[in-house]
């Protein structure tokens, strides 16, 4: 009888351990997933809050690039818009946490890669012209041959036919490539489509250590004209062949002087030394209907950033081509 009392004490003393120690078990797990699920709780809010301050940003710059359109009659880089610095630096005072930083690019002061061709894919003069100028500069290091044989491969990539312009490239090449695909023979949707032509390379369109991507100078929305007052220095370049280095920045001088009038496209010609450059009137413009916009939603270490682009239409009226958040 003592020994089946000391057997059973042993046990009841083994199960309390055993009942003991899976309550804490318990405990510890259950506290592990109060705080795991009080840090996933935090973090949504967190992300909630941060899309809904880029996208207030966002919006900011779409208003502003509407109040704009209805008010100038032309786009330059002394514009509100092209200096948001102003409104994202006071952004946080809308807000009890976090801020946005928003930048407005002007697409249209880009060459517009899809106005290569016309309605019925054959190339338009002026826009070839300048495409190879811009693709020969010696930035980019290109020799002249890889210049023209790029440019018909974009011409066949985006003209609607299955013919080779000379140096050019359709389905047949495309087809026998190691992992076969078509020819878009469409206007290029996205600017990293160009990834896929013939001739076209990582290192030219994203740019390495030594040298710049084109991707930056490209556009795939717009109707051709390039807003002189906007375009970057090596675009500007590429309007005209009687363009060179000192020239250009005796332009960017110019329009950035707030006393000088941009309306008139032909207000380069005013500069001294610049009588005699002319630039083909279907190039360029002073107004801008294609802005990609980048709103970064911001509280402490973290970010939520929305991209888009946007065209404006009759002055004001402005709406989103596409739509990105990453």
């Amino acid at each position: 009888m003592r020994a089946l009392l000391k057997d059973n004490r042993g046990f009841a003393l083994i199960l309390t351990i055993l009942v003991i120690s899976l309550i804490v078990m318990l405990t510890l797990q259950f506290n592990v997933s109060m705080r795991t699920d009080l840090t996933s709780s935090v973090n949504f809010k967190d992300g909630v809050l941060l899309n809904a301050i880029a996208r207030s940003g966002f919006n900011c710059a779409m208003g502003l690039l509407a109040e704009d359109g209805a008010t100038n009659e032309f786009d330059s880089l002394n514009e509100m818009w092209a200096q948001s610095e102003g409104f994202s630096e006071i952004s946080g005072s809308m807000f009890e946490e976090g801020r946005f930083m928003v930048e407005i690019a002007d697409l249209s002061g880009r060459i517009q890669i899809n106005q290569l061709v016309d309605m019925n894919g054959e190339v338009i003069t002026a826009q070839r012209e300048l495409l190879e100028r811009f693709l020969g500069s010696e930035e980019f290091g290109m020799e002249p041959d890889a210049v023209v044989t790029l440019v018909d491969a974009i011409k066949d990539w985006i003209d609607p036919d299955d013919e080779v312009t000379r140096f050019g490239a359709e389905n047949g090449y495309y087809g026998s490539q190691e992992k076969p695909y078509s020819c878009g023979n469409a206007p290029l949707e996205f600017l990293s489509e160009l990834l896929l032509i013939r001739g076209m390379t990582k290192e030219l369109f994203y740019g390495t250590k030594e040298l710049p991507g084109i991707s930056g100078y490209l556009s795939v929305c717009g109707d051709g004209r390039i807003n002189i007052n906007t375009a970057p220095p090596l675009v500007l370049k590429a309007l005209s062949e009687g363009l060179d280095d000192e020239m250009v920045e005796e332009m960017l001088s110019y329009r950035m002087d707030k006393k000088n009038d941009l309306v008139n496209p032909n207000w380069y010609k005013g500069i001294p030394g610049l009588g005699d450059v002319t630039i083909d009137p279907s190039l360029i413009s002073t107004s801008s209907s294609c802005f990609e916009i980048k709103s970064t939603g911001i509280k402490d270490s973290m970010r939520k950033v929305i991209t888009g682009k946007i065209t404006r239409e009759k002055g004001s009226e402005v709406r989103i081509l596409s739509w990105k958040i990453e």
